[in-house]
C-alpha cells in the first residue's frame, strides 16, 4: 500500500492492498489524465494508455485538433467549455458570463493519514492506516486553484476522493457543477448496477448492460431518497458473486446527487458522481473555497462479494465512529406498530412491563408524545412533552422503565415544522417556503430552513433540552418528507442556488453536535424508513432504519440490496406482527426472528396482544440473537442465493475474520411439490479446517442430513451441503457452522 511519483514518467501510483490507481501528467500543458485503475500491478510503465502518442496526439504535437484531443482525452478531472463535449466534472461562470476553465497540473503532495472535510462526513484513517496524494490544479487565467484529493488504506482495497476549489482571482466567481470524482475507462462489455425502489421497496439490485449515452441514477429530493440511491458499480457482463471485474462507487453524502455513466463514440465510459448540478450553484468570493463530499471508490477482481466486504470494511471502521461501532446494541421494542397515535404512560408500562419478562431491554417511544400530537397533523417543532398522554411526565415515564430493568429511547423529527404548531404561530418564515407562495405539504408538514443558524441553534436547543431531562439512551431521527418550494427568507437572491447543499450542511452540523454533546447516545437516522440511508448519514449514527416495510419477504430484497454495500451492523431490522402493517402477509415468527437477525435486530409489534405462541419464542430470540450478534455485526458478509432472481428462496452467511465460525440463513419463500433438497455451496471458510454443522432450532436438527459429521471446509464450499424442502411457504432455517 502506498502512493509514488515516477518524475521521469511524471506519473503518480496508489496502491491499495489488492488494486492500483494511476495518474500521468501529459504534454507542455501539464493535462491530468487517468492511466489505470484495476488489479494490483508492480511496474509503473504505462503511460501509453493515455494514448497521447496517437492521434489526435497531445496540442503540442498537433494544435489543429486540440478540440478531437479534448473530446478524447481521460481526463481525470474535465473541465467545462474547451472541447470536451462529455458531461464534464467542474464547471464555473465568471462576473463576465464566461464558462470555459482550464485546469493544468501545478504541484502535489503526499500526506501520512487523511483531512477531514469541513462541516461533511468523510472516512478517517491515521497516518497508519491512510496516505493522501493532493494534486493542485490551476487555471492560470482566471486565478482557480483545484486540489484533487485521493486517500489510500491500508488493509481495505479501497480509495477516497473529494475535490477542493479555491478562487484565488480578485472578482467572485459561481460554480454551477463540481462533482466529486471522474473516471475515464474503456467499455470492455460492461453493466451498471444500481439501486432502486420506492417507500417500503428500497434499494432493489438493478443490474443492465451499459449502452451508447448517459445513464445513471439521481435525486432532487433534497435527501438521497427512497427512488434513487448513491452508489453504482461498473462490472463485467459475466460477473457474478465471487468472478470477474467489479469497480463499486459510493457517495458519502445525503442530499442531492447525480451517479452516471456515459459512454461515447470511442466506446470509452466517463464515470462520474457528486451533488447534483441541477438547482445548484455556490458562489465563491476572492479567497473562499469549496469542499465536494467525498467519493469512495472500490476495485474487485474477485466478484461483486468481494467489493461489498470492502465496502464493508471501510465503513465499519473507517466511516462510522460511534462507540456502538464496535458494541452489541440493545434490543429494542418500538411502539409504532404497536399503538400508532394511541397511547399512554400506562399503556407504554404495560409494554414494558411484558417486553422486560421477556428479554428486550429498550423501550423507544415513537410519534406522538410531544405538543398536541394525536395525529401526523400537528406540533412538529414543539419538542415539549404532551401532559396529556404522559401524565407526570416525560421523566416519571423513564424513570419507570428503568426501575424494570430496560432502557430508554426517543423519536423526534427535528428538521420539520407543523403548521399547525406553535412554532410555525411563531416563525412562519422559519418553513421552507417560495416568496408569494404557499408551499406544498407533505404529511401535513413543511420544511425548516436549516440554512438559517437561528433555525438550527433552536432546533438543537429544543432536543437537548429533552434529552437532558431524563435518562434517555436512543434516538431515532426521522424525515418524513423531500424537499420543495425551496426558497428562504434569508439567503440572498444570489445565495439561493446554495439552498440545497446549505441545508444539508445544517442537518450535520446539528448531528454533530448532538453526538458530541451526548458521545455515549445511540443515534439511529431514519427518513420514512430508508429514505436516507446513505454513508453520510453512517458517520452520525452506526445504523439506520432500513424500511419502514417490515414484512420478512419484502426484507429479503431490500436487505439484499442495502448489504451490497453497508454492513449488516448498520440496518435497522425489527421483527413485526402479522399480518404485516405494509403488505398484510403472514410469515412465520420464526422466520420474523431470522431475517432481523442480519441486521441490528428489535421488536416492532405490542407483545401484550401478539399470539402466545409468538410471544413464548421471544427468550429464544433473544438468545439467538446474544449468541450470534459478534458474528453478524463483525463478520464477512457472503451472499449465497438472491430471492431477488431466483424468485423461489434466499440464502447467504456470515463468517468470523479468524474463518472459526459461521452461520447460515435460509429462506425458503415458496415451496415447490416433488422437488429435491437444495444444494448449497459454502464460501468464505478455510478449506483446510473441518466444520460442524447445526441446525439452531433443535425441530429443524431432525431434518439435518449432516448431523454428527464434521466436513472439511473445502468439501463445503465446493461441494455443498443439503436443505431439505421445509413444508409449506415463508419457511426460515439458521445453520451454526464451527469449526472444530
Amino acid at each position: 500500500m502506498g502512493i509514488s511519483y515516477n518524475e521521469q514518467s511524471r506519473t503518480f501510483k496508489l496502491d491499495t492492498c489488492a488494486s492500483t490507481y494511476m495518474i500521468g501528467i501529459a504534454d507542455d500543458e501539464n493535462f491530468v489524465g487517468h492511466i489505470y485503475f484495476g488489479p494490483y500491478i508492480d511496474d509503473d510503465n504505462i503511460s501509453y494508455l493515455m494514448r497521447t502518442k496517437e492521434p489526435p496526439f497531445v496540442p503540442s504535437v498537433n494544435g489543429r485538433d486540440r478540440l478531437a484531443f479534448y473530446d478524447s482525452f481521460p481526463s481525470e478531472y474535465p473541465t467545462h467549455g474547451l472541447g470536451d463535449y462529455r458531461d464534464d466534472a467542474l464547471a464555473i461562470r465568471t462576473g463576465k458570463g464566461n464558462t470555459a476553465l482550464k485546469l493544468s497540473f501545478v504541484s502535489y503532495d503526499i500526506i501520512p493519514g487523511k483531512k477531514p472535510i469541513q462541516g461533511l462526513p468523510a472516512t478517517f484513517g491515521s497516518p497508519d492506516e491512510c496516505c493522501t496524494l493532493e494534486l493542485t490544479c490551476r487555471d492560470e487565467i482566471l486565478g482557480i486553484d483545484v486540489i484533487l484529493s485521493y486517500t489510500v488504506f491500508e488493509n481495505v482495497d479501497a480509495i477516497a476522493r473529494s475535490v477542493k476549489v479555491i478562487n484565488n482571482a480578485g472578482d467572485p466567481i459561481e460554480l454551477t457543477r463540481v462533482m466529486s470524482m471522474c473516471l475515464d475507462m474503456d467499455n470492455e462489455d460492461y453493466d451498471l448496477i444500481t439501486l432502486h425502489g420506492s417507500w417500503a421497496r428500497e434499494r432493489h439490485i438493478n443490474r443492465r448492460p451499459l449502452s451508447k449515452g448517459i445513464q445513471g441514477v439521481s435525486s432532487l429530493k433534497g435527501e438521497s431518497g427512497h427512488q434513487e440511491h448513491p452508489f453504482m458499480a461498473v462490472l463485467d457482463h459475466n460477473a457474478d458473486q465471487d468472478r470477474g471485474e467489479v469497480f463499486g462507487f459510493s457517495f458519502v453524502y445525503s442530499g442531492n446527487f447525480l451517479a452516471e455513466c456515459y459512454v461515447n463514440q470511442f466506446d470509452s465510459v466517463r464515470v462520474m458522481m457528486g451533488i447534483n448540478p441541477e438547482d445548484f450553484t455556490w458562489r465563491l468570493e476572492p479567497g473562499d473555497e469549496f469542499e465536494t463530499p467525498e467519493v469512495i471508490m472500490v476495485h474487485s477482481s474477485e466478484g461483486i462479494g468481494n467489493m461489498t466486504r470492502s465496502f464493508h470494511d471501510l465503513f465499519r471502521n473507517h466511516l462510522i465512529r460511534s462507540p456502538y461501532k464496535d458494541l452489541k446494541r440493545p434490543i429494542l421494542i418500538n411502539n409504532w406498530e404497536a399503538t400508532y397515535f394511541e397511547f399512554d404512560t400506562d399503556k407504554l408500562i404495560a409494554i414494558v412491563d411484558e417486553a422486560s419478562k421477556l428479554g428486550i431491554e429498550m423501550l423507544v417511544m415513537d410519534d406522538g408524545w410531544f405538543g398536541h400530537r394525536d395525529s401526523d397533523n400537528s406540533s412538529l417543532g414543539d419538542w415539549y412533552v404532551y401532559e396529556d398522554k404522559l401524565k407526570g411526565g416525560l421523566k416519571h415515564l423513564v424513570d419507570e422503565v428503568n426501575k424494570r430493568g430496560m432502557k430508554f429511547g426517543i423519536w423526534f423529527e427535528p428538521e420539520m415544522i407543523s403548521p399547525d404548531s406553535d412554532l410555525y404561530r411563531a416563525h412562519p418564515d422559519w418553513a421552507i417556503a417560495i416568496e408569494g407562495r404557499t408551499p406544498g405539504q407533505a404529511r401535513e408538514q413543511y420544511v425548516l430552513d436549516l440554512t438559517r443558524p437561528e433555525v438550527v441553534d433552536y432546533t438543537y436547543d429544543q432536543v437537548s433540552k429533552i434529552l437532558k431531562s431524563a435518562n434517555i439512551e436512543y434516538v431515532k431521527w426521522d424525515m418524513n418528507r423531500p424537499l420543495a418550494d425551496m426558497g428562504s427568507a434569508k439567503l440572498p437572491p444570489k445565495k439561493m442556488g446554495e439552498m440545497f447543499h446549505r441545508y444539508m450542511l445544517g442537518v450535520y452540523e446539528l448531528q454533530e453536535r448532538l453526538i458530541t454533546d451526548f458521545p455515549n447516545l445511540l443515534l439511529e437516522n431514519c427518513s420514512g424508513g430508508g429514505g436516507r440511508f446513505d454513508p453520510g448519514m453512517l458517520y452520525y449514527s452506526p445504523q439506520i432504519w432500513c424500511s419502514d416495510d417490515t414484512d420478512a419477504i419484502e426484507r429479503l430484497s431490500i436487505q439484499e440490496g442495502t448489504s451490497i454495500v453497508y454492513p449488516l451492523s448498520a440496518m435497522g431490522a425489527h421483527v413485526s406482527d402479522c399480518p404485516n402493517h405494509t403488505v398484510g402477509r403472514v410469515t412465520p415468527f420464526k422466520t420474523r426472528g431470522y431475517v432481523a437477525l442480519a441486521g441490528t435486530f428489535g421488536y416492532e409489534l405490542d407483545v401484550t396482544k401478539i399470539p402466545e405462541e409468538d410471544r413464548n419464542m421471544i427468550p429464544d430470540q433473544v438468545k439467538m440473537y446474544h449468541t450470534y450478534n459478534d458474528l453478524v455485526r463483525m463478520g464477512d458478509y457472503f451472499r449465497l442465493a438472491s430471492f431477488s432472481e431466483n424468485r423461489e428462496y434466499d440464502c447467504y452467511m456470515v463468517v468470523s475474520k479468524d474463518k472459526s465460525e459461521a452461520l447460515l440463513t435460509f429462506v425458503q419463500v415458496l415451496n415447490r411439490p416433488n422437488q429435491h433438497s437444495r444444494k448449497i455451496r459454502l464460501k468464505g471458510l478455510d478449506p483446510k479446517r473441518r466444520y460442524e454443522l447445526t441446525y439452531v432450532d433443535p425441530e429443524d436438527e431432525k431434518n439435518n442430513t449432516l448431523s454428527g459429521e464434521t466436513y472439511s471446509g473445502d468439501i463445503l464450499m465446493k461441494a455443498g451441503i443439503l436443505i431439505q424442502n421445509p413444508w409449506g411457504d415463508f419457511q426460515g432455517r439458521l445453520i451454526s457452522i464451527k469449526a472444530v
